[in-house]
């Protein structure tokens, strides 16, 4: 087994996320730096900045977790505390490793995934797969129906230097509206909002492909029913009605 597959699945984390480990030089096998692309044999001892982490061949796996979380704000959704703020990890504490499929930025607030399944954190993260996120914004000024058109057809970040993909977007109040993207940017909705001259002062995510955050509570957290996890793996774009 590749060492990104096993780190995923052991529930360290995603394959990809496993691979900048490794390139990062924090993974060893046994007393040896680990290559991207190495592979395990029965026996090998694997270490994450200098921590065992698991006996390949003799690893019992974890039982497989997929949580939904109604992120608070203030929280950070990292593995660390780099950020000097709480994380998504450490906040839930749930007895197993998991780890966020994602990020909502510290001042967001709202529906994110948490796993131990590296496969599937995989699946949801790929952009190529286009799953879409829908979110509740509120801004510092009035909108019109020109930021919905300008929202609508993709805004250039001048920042990135990049043209946002087209979405939908609803205007729910006259400081707020309902988007739904197909990507995910660092801090998109802030940057196309302050493109066009406004200041998000409210995010929240609502829904992720067909997990929606409901009833759940700042803070609460619920885990996913096998029909859930079988919807997101079999997820179509839908259109907002």
């Amino acid at each position: 087994m590749r060492i990104n597959k096993y780190l995923a699945d052991i529930g360290i984390c995603s394959r990809r996320e496993a691979d900048r480990l490794i390139k990062a030089g924090k993974v060893n096998i046994d007393l040896k730096i680990a290559d991207v692309g190495a592979i395990l044999k029965d026996g090998d001892k694997i270490y994450l900045n200098g921590n065992l982490i698991g006996n390949f061949g003799s690893d019992k796996k974890p039982e497989k977790v997929v949580i939904a979380v109604n992120k608070p704000k203030g929280i950070v959704c990292t593995t660390t505390d780099n950020d000097r703020a709480l994380n998504i990890v450490d906040y839930i504490g749930y007895p197993l490793r998991i780890y966020p499929i994602g990020r909502l930025d510290k001042e967001s607030t709202g529906l994110i995934l948490m796993t131990n399944q590296g496969e599937l954190a995989d699946r949801i993260m790929k952009a190529a797969n286009c799953h879409d996120k829908e979110y509740f914004v509120t801004v510092n000024k009035c909108i019109d129906d020109n930021f919905i058109k300008k929202m609508s057809a993709g805004v250039y970040l001048h920042e990135l230097k990049v043209k946002t993909r087209k979405c939908i977007v609803k205007k729910r109040g006259e400081k707020s509206f309902v988007i739904i993207l197909t990507q995910g940017l660092n801090r998109q909705i802030r940057r196309m909002c302050a493109e066009l001259g406004y200041k998000v002062t409210d995010l929240k995510r609502t829904r992720i492909m067909n997990i929606r955050l409901g009833a759940l509570k700042s803070g609460e957290w619920r885990r996913l029913g096998s029909d859930e996890i079988k919807h997101i793996q079999d997820y179509k774009i839908k259109q907002l009605t």
